[in-house]
């Protein structure tokens, strides 16, 4: 029996990791081409981009690890079916059920190790991965001179090149004009027959020769003397530096970011969700007090948040008054309401914007255990199917895993976003893609078991030529 155990073992660990890795590397590969542009042409050194990467591969986790127990749960059982091995086991009187306990043990501890990286890696990742993608988003494009065009990327100059060797470094008939002093009214032009440009530190540095510098500026004494100066100096090399640190990657800090639900714990979900219920309570006891003056006409019972329709008297007293009473008294009634209606109009939208924020907090704490609860029913569904369709390798288990991740994923959709609007409870539509894949995965199980030809194409062919023979006989004349 141990013999078994580790041979079912060893059959399942290798495809899971290769599934994990495939599937994570597909997953890397369509953030790159997501945020392509954001990142390309900005002079990110080679660990900026190593570290966004694997922050992003933390983040897909989530996504990657329930494909990859369905894929390879499917393979390892399709396997071994494919090569009589199952046959085998249950010849030696071992059942299918009992054959899978290994694995079960297996994708158990599997679905713990999801929930504590859920709770605890994920919400770090998730900081990390956000606030640099964050910060590479904003960085500006690294500093590029292009030829017979004014390039202004550099704050306070505005740089044009005619032509520039092939070393990129060599630059001629140069032209920069500083716009660094035009709050006081000067101005700075510098021509240049030829130029080379390298970089020192943070600077750009640009050796110029043969060349020339105008430069006006305001009089000595602006309110007695309007006259400007011009300067025209000459040299045969001058030294230009540029400022680029703003080219750098400017990093925001993290403790800005860690508002977003994604980088929260359990803890720290139930904390928000705890104050956020109290200022939602506070703000309806508030709003009771502020609309208890207007309501003139209603009776509201000691110490209680209920309200009872009341209006004594003749319902027909107004009625009974004369025309410019009753139209003083409708005119009072609207203002009453309007003022009313703004006040609680405000509060209502901020409420609003609370229960939002409540339901998107309980998204991300159920997010904690369909994880887990995801690996299990993928599972439930991987192993028997893969003995029924009896199909190793990459080719129909593909087909057959993407299908039912496909379900997984739009019916978690759907039901994360009916959460957020508020038409479903977050119980409800955060385990509703658990509770529909689980009867499926115990359906299968169940036919697995009783050696099911669920699968078998054959038999839906005889089926429907049998079908079709039925139809053929009733319609024959009698």
């Amino acid at each position: 029996m141990k013999k078994i155990h580790l041979l079912l073992l060893r059959a399942f660990i290798r495809p899971f990791v290769v599934t994990f890795l495939i599937v994570m590397f597909v997953l890397l590969m369509l953030f790159l081409f997501k945020y392509i542009d954001d990142l390309i042409g900005k002079g990110f050194e080679w660990y900026t981009i190593l570290q966004l990467m694997l922050y992003a591969s933390a983040t897909n986790v989530a996504m990657a690890l329930p494909l990859s127990v369905l894929l390879s749960s499917i393979m390892t059982y399709g396997a071994l079916g494919e090569n009589y091995e199952l046959v085998a086991i249950k010849s030696a009187g071992i059942s299918l059920s009992r054959a899978l306990y290994p694995m079960v043990i297996v994708v158990f501890f599997l679905s713990v190790a999801a929930f504590f990286f859920s709770e605890y890696m994920l919400p770090v990742a998730n900081l990390k991965y956000y606030s640099l993608l964050y910060d590479a988003r904003k960085q500006k494009a690294s500093f590029l001179i292009s030829e017979g065009i004014f390039n202004n990327s550099i704050p306070g100059y505005s740089i044009r090149v005619k032509h520039k060797d092939k070393d990129g470094a060599t630059l001629h008939d140069l032209m920069i004009y500083s716009r660094a002093s035009l709050q006081d009214n000067n101005m700075a032009v510098t021509f240049a027959k030829e130029g080379v440009m390298f970089r020192a530190g943070d600077n750009l540095i640009i050796r110029l020769r043969d060349g020339v510098r105008y430069e006006e500026s305001a009089g000595r004494n602006n309110a007695s003397d309007q006259r400007q100066t011009l300067q025209r100096i000459r040299f045969k090399e001058r030294i230009q530096k540029f400022d680029l640190s703003s080219f750098n990657l400017q990093r925001t800090n993290e403790d800005e970011f860690r508002g977003a639900f994604q980088m929260m714990n359990l803890k720290q979900l139930n904390g928000f969700r705890d104050s956020s219920n109290k200022l939602v309570n506070l703000g309806l006891e508030r709003n009771f007090s502020l609309i208890t003056p207007y309501m003139k006409y209603f009776q509201f019972p000691h110490k209680s948040k209920t309200v009872k329709k009341y209006l004594p008297g003749d319902l027909n007293y107004i009625k009974k008054q004369p025309r410019d009473a009753q139209l003083v008294a409708m005119n009072n009634a609207l203002n009453e309401a309007k003022s009313v209606g703004e006040q609680v109009k405000l509060r209502a939208t901020r409420f609003e914007e609370l229960n939002h924020e409540v339901r998107r907090s309980r998204v991300e704490y159920e997010k904690k255990f369909t994880l887990s609860a995801a690996c299990i029913a993928l599972f439930l569904i991987g192993a028997p199917l893969g003995a029924i369709i009896r199909k190793g390798g990459l080719g129909l288990p593909v087909v057959v895993s993407i299908i039912f991740f496909l379900i997984y994923y739009i019916i978690s959709t759907i039901g994360e976003k009916s959460v957020k609007d508020g038409d479903w409870t977050p119980l409800f539509g955060m385990w509703m893609p658990i509770g529909v894949l689980t009867p499926i995965g115990l359906f299968l199980s169940y036919k697995a078991a009783n050696d099911s030809v669920l699968f078998d194409i054959e038999l839906y062919k005889r089926f429907f030529k049998n079908l079709g023979s039925i139809f053929k006989r009733k319609e024959l004349p009698q």
